[in-house]
């Protein structure tokens, strides 16, 4: 699989031009902790075996997971890039936070005409460092957002709990809970003590073309389900452009990948990287048949995606 590894074009990233195929489809990958990483690699691979596409996987810088003031205009250089490489059509895939991330960007660029959000928020978050500081592995920014837009952080929902009390409060939830990490009770709380508002949330209804909505019921990082919900909401109410199709499950954790992308990451084991939250121990079975209905919707999404005119 070859790579065009690119630091001084406006983002940091790889291309991954898709394998024995001409292809003028491409699909930006914000997918693991690097641009090369090995989930990185695993998405570009799946998304050449199953469409077909080419694809671009971008990350903050080396092996960085913190999102703080990330100029959105990235995608638009990441969206030129591709251009530059004979790519007329554009998609975009995020999760997590970078599916935060993906929905921001698509209502920027309307060069986008496909959105895969995997378990995202509807809204600006605020900026976070990844890393030690004073025995804790994630910390938040400053009077910094996630991502910024000529140069301004976007508005964002500040958290309540500040350094070093926004770890803790996740390492203690997440001990009451035997999961990995638990940051549902930072977002909640932060929510009710600043309610969101409306320039702080994401213009879901500037996307164009198909957008793909996926959470669980039982995420444990943020209430996925609930703010899928209220894009559906948001987007009843307002006029827009956008064939949005939701999908939550009672049970499918954090992890929302399609079931062949994740045997494409790990052939062996895939339920044991699920099982680093306790629903994923405890639902192997509805976890596994979530992610197989998700492979099937998500799959069909892009295949009628790529063969659009």
């Amino acid at each position: 699989m070859k790579k065009i590894k690119e630091t001084e074009k406006g983002f940091y990233g790889c291309y991954w031009p898709c394998p024995g195929k001409d292809s003028e489809n491409a699909i930006i990958a914000m997918l693991g902790d690097d641009c090369e990483d090995f989930v990185a690699k695993s998405g570009a691979r799946w998304m050449h075996k199953k469409f077909g596409v080419n694809v671009l996987t971008l990350s903050p810088a080396h092996k960085d997971y913190s999102h703080h003031n990330l100029p959105v205009e990235r995608i638009g250089a990441a969206i030129e890039y591709l251009k530059s490489k004979g790519n007329k059509k554009f998609g975009i895939a995020g999760a997590s936070t970078t599916g935060m991330f993906a929905l921001i960007a698509a209502s920027f660029y309307p060069e986008i005409t496909l959105t895969l959000a995997m378990t995202p928020s509807d809204f600006v978050m605020e900026g976070f460092y990844r890393g030690n500081r004073d025995g804790c592995e994630e910390w938040p920014g400053e009077g910094e957002s996630t991502a910024s837009w000529q140069g301004q952080p976007l508005p964002y929902l500040p958290f309540v709990y500040r350094h070093p009390e926004y770890y803790r409060k996740m390492k203690a939830d997440a001990k009451v809970n035997k999961d990995m990490i638990v940051s549902r009770g930072v977002f909640d709380d932060s929510e009710k003590a600043h309610p969101i508002q409306e320039d702080e949330f994401i213009k879901v209804e500037r996307i164009k073309g198909k957008l793909l909505l996926i959470g669980a019921e039982d995420d444990v990082l943020w209430d996925t389900a609930k703010y899928i919900r209220r894009m559906k909401a948001r987007l009843a109410r307002l006029p827009h452009e956008c064939d949005v199709e939701s999908m939550i499950y009672e049970h499918a954790t954090h992890f929302v990948f399609p079931e062949s992308l994740l045997k494409t990451m790990l052939p062996v084991g895939g339920s044991l990287f699920v099982g680093v939250f306790k629903a994923g121990r405890d639902y192997k079975k509805e976890c596994r048949e979530a992610r197989i209905d998700i492979d099937r919707r998500v799959s069909a999404a892009i295949k009628n995606w790529t063969e659009e005119r």
